[in-house]
């Protein structure tokens, strides 16, 4: 691998596994509990709280990282709060980036556990209610292990679409080695200095890497359907 990738390059490969694994596990947390209140709410405002949720996927990035930079930023609502109370703002730092890394990526978590979630056969829910689980016992010990492709699904998608973030990640974040610098972001730089080889080298690793994640959720959801069945 030393020969195959420079050591700037491993470098901007880690921070890019970092930024996928960090942002993708607290979306995950964090995420959860509002698929789950989409998925069961019968309001007539739910479009609006979908048109949201999906907004990233038509926004363009350097839109949605230029709003974050000045939010994120010194001057911003949340990076002004921050230095008020002594902290720095996130601007141009790696806590921006998995910011602004979760809500691009807002929609690849949300929709396939919101759809996992609305396929779930009300009726266990109510027989579960029916032998006293709480609501909290019942999301848990029914919802999320029924739902278990869903997580599967979200977690592949949002990892794999982290480390393919360019225009969010550039504009929040900028190209700083060892902090902001990811992958595509070297991958960039390559081809602006003509260095192709280089581009190659690291392009490559990341075809790979997303290309085996996307096998193995697809292998895994084709060995549940045969143990299921079609219907499940």
């Amino acid at each position: 691998m030393d020969g195959f990738l420079s050591p700037a390059d491993l470098t901007a490969l880690g921070v890019t596994l970092r930024l996928a694994m960090i942002s993708t596990g607290l979306m995950l947390v964090l995420f959860t509990p509002l698929a789950w209140g989409l998925a069961r709410m019968r309001s007539s405002s739910k479009a609006v709280f979908e048109a949201i949720v999906a907004l990233p996927l038509v926004l363009p990035p350097t839109v949605l990282g230029f709003y974050l930079l000045i939010a994120l930023g010194p001057r911003g609502v949340v990076g002004g709060a921050l230095e008020s109370l002594g902290f720095g703002h996130l601007a141009f730092s790696f806590s921006g980036l998995v910011i602004g890394s979760m809500i691009y990526s807002l929609p690849f978590v949300m929709q396939p556990l919101q759809n996992a979630f609305q396929a779930l056969d009300p009726r266990l829910m109510e027989a579960a209610a029916t032998l006293r689980a709480s609501p909290l016992d019942r999301f848990f010990t029914i919802a999320v292990p029924l739902a278990s492709r869903g997580f599967l699904s979200a977690a592949v998608l949002s990892f794999a679409h982290t480390m393919g973030e360019f225009g969010v990640v550039i504009m929040i974040g900028g190209s700083i080695p060892g902090e902001t610098r990811v992958a595509s972001i070297a991958i960039f730089n390559h081809v602006e200095t003509m260095d192709y080889a280089a581009a190659h080298g690291l392009a490559g690793v990341l075809l790979v890497i997303s290309f085996l994640l996307l096998l193995g959720v697809f292998a895994v959801n084709r060995r549940f359907a045969r143990i299921t069945g079609p219907g499940a």
